[in-house]
């Protein structure tokens, strides 16, 4: 029984969050909204690089997928 209770308030702690999100999101102002899309969709193509980067053996590919990291980088950096 005790664990049940638990549960359910880990279920309703889980709604709470994710109701907060859900008003934090509609609070922004659609220029808002869009900058934080392109810095999310930065940062995902900066872990895909990151991923290919530990797998990549050809030297130019490497010097390639450095330069686009370095670029996704310095987007970031004049979002900031």
């Amino acid at each position: 029984m005790m664990a049940r209770g638990w549960e359910s308030k880990s279920v309703e702690e889980q709604q709470s969050a994710a109701d907060a999100q859900l008003q934090s999101k509609q609070r922004l102002t659609p220029e808002q909204a869009a900058r934080k899309q392109r810095e999310e969709t930065i940062h995902l193509s900066r872990r895909l690089i990151l991923q290919q980067l530990q797998s990549a053996q050809n030297p130019r590919h490497r010097q390639m997928l450095e330069n686009a990291l370095a670029d996704l980088d310095s987007r970031l950096a004049r979002m900031v």
